[in-house]
């Protein structure tokens, strides 16, 4: 499910589907290039070199394997008093995403046709002409998630005026992704285009921005606006050797197969996991709750509920080294992570040996282990920006109008969507969420889509350092 865990305290906001679904392993959704000119077979050859290396040296210094893959300086957003608009940056790697999960329509384009069946599974329709936002509701939105999402794309057509194309566009707001592959190999014509929070490999769903970044008034979560500034100062009150030397996680662990299996790794009297599992009733409230001041641990656990989880940009941006158990499922910036780089993984099969190891690991290689942390933490400060979510959903919003083989129109029950406040924390984080006026700065550039042998490589790239970690795991030598 899309859930919050934190450190001093977590947040679960209740599942939008009362029942859960299994899925087929999904280990590789993706890996990012941090520099397309390195040629990739080369680069490709130098990791398997080190990893078989690491087998006799026990660790590889990622640093000097993934130096060609680092993003470049990401220069600061530009807001709308900045008159310097010379420089336009690339955009971060993760955006290249937007290509394939728009793929499956390339060659054919999308008709109204395709549109409308994305309706079956559609909690509400959207529809922008010249620059004004019309909403089509269907059915019924858990929480504050569809509200919260139209308010974003009213706030990126506020900071582009006149960049945003005519658009129809049906979204879903519930965890999982619908558009299974399956049920279209045989009529690839009539899939349905169907904006959504994740995906995962077996999915056509298309990821957009979660309504997180917004606000989360349920469960007492600042608009990410201000709450990334809040994380990256109390981050700073610990230094990472003072912090608890353990692997934690708070939240519902009644939610989903692999947070109850997480549970079980607290220490029992006879086997010390080095874990600290604790569950959080959500429905007791969060009035509490304080993301910034999280950061009290060495290692921070990230594990799926029902779906994806929110959570993941918040354990990341605490410098902590982020043990990630195997996800199934991703958002729209986490195919940007790389293990050993970013995260350390966590085999799902055995999650409290794997934790042990890893904090384990840590504690004897601790400038290793800060400096994946570290990473983790400047991926998030640097290419999860605001001024980054909003591009993205403006070169995602662009690219697909581009394929639309009709002209939206504005539909019989639909209605414009106005900027209204509401009322309490709803009004509060509205306003602290809201764009003054339209920027200076022009969007970042985005890459070209992968060539299919670059996405090969990353992935293959990627599968190996997961299992170095899995063969330093079974040797039991940290």
């Amino acid at each position: 499910m899309a859930e919050l865990t934190v450190g001093d305290g977590a947040v679960d906001g209740g599942s939008a589907s009362p029942t859960t679904t299994n899925r087929k392993q999904s280990y590789i959704t993706g890996m990012l290039v941090k520099n397309p000119g390195v040629p990739i077979f080369l680069s490709v050859f130098l990791v398997t070199l080190f990893i078989t290396a690491a087998v006799f040296t026990r660790w590889v210094d990622v640093s000097i394997i993934t130096a060609q893959f680092r993003q470049k300086d990401i220069l600061p957003f530009e807001d709308n008093e900045t008159t310097n608009n010379s420089i336009v940056e690339s955009c971060p790697e993760y955006f290249r995403w937007i290509h394939e999960d728009l793929k499956p329509w390339k060659n054919i384009g999308i008709n109204k046709e395709m549109v409308e069946k994305a309706r079956e599974k559609a909690h509400f329709r959207l529809i922008i002409l010249d620059g004004r936002l019309y909403m089509e509701k269907y059915d019924y939105v858990f929480q504050t998630r569809d509200v919260f999402t139209i308010w974003g794309i009213l706030q990126l057509l506020k900071l582009y005026p006149g960049k945003i194309p005519d658009l129809d566009l049906m979204f879903m707001c519930h965890d999982w992704p619908l558009i299974r592959k399956e049920d279209y190999q045989d009529n690839s014509t009539t899939i349905p285009p169907l904006f959504h929070y994740c995906g995962d490999d077996l999915t056509y769903d298309i990821v957009f921005p979660d309504w997180s970044f917004w606000g989360w008034p349920e469960v007492n979560v600042k608009p990410w606006v201000n709450l990334s500034k809040e994380l990256e100062h109390g981050n700073q009150k610990i230094k990472w050797k003072d912090r608890e030397p353990y692997a934690y996680w708070k939240g519902n662990t009644y939610t989903g197969k692999a947070r109850k299996d997480l549970a079980k790794c607290n220490s029992d009297g006879t086997r010390k996991w080095n874990a600290r599992i604790h569950h959080l009733d959500w429905r007791k409230g969060f009035k509490e709750t304080d993301l910034a001041n999280q950061c009290t641990y060495r290692y921070k656990i990230y594990v799926e509920g029902n779906a994806w989880s929110v959570s993941e940009k918040y354990i990341l941006a605490c410098d902590s080294m982020s043990l990630v158990i195997t996800p199934h499922y991703y958002d729209f910036f986490t195919r940007g992570l790389t293990p050993t780089i970013h995260y350390w993984p966590i085999d799902e099969h055995k999650k409290c040996s794997s934790i042990k190891f890893a904090v384990d690991w840590g504690n004897k290689n601790i400038e290793k282990a800060q400096e994946i942390g570290r990473r983790g933490s400047e991926f998030v400060k640097n290419e999860l920006q605001m001024k980054f979510v909003y591009d993205y959903m403006l070169h995602l919003l662009t690219e697909y109008s581009k394929l639309l083989k009709y002209k939206p129109f504005i539909t019989k029950n639909a209605v414009e969507v106005c900027s209204c406040f509401g009322k309490g924390l709803v009004k509060e984080f509205k306003k602290i969420s809201m764009v003054i006026g339209p920027t200076k700065a022009s969007p970042c550039t985005m890459q070209p889509p992968y060539e299919d042998f670059e996405l090969e490589s990353l992935l293959f790239m990627k599968l190996n350092l997961t299992r170095q970690v899995g063969i330093w795991e079974a040797s039991k030598r940290i």
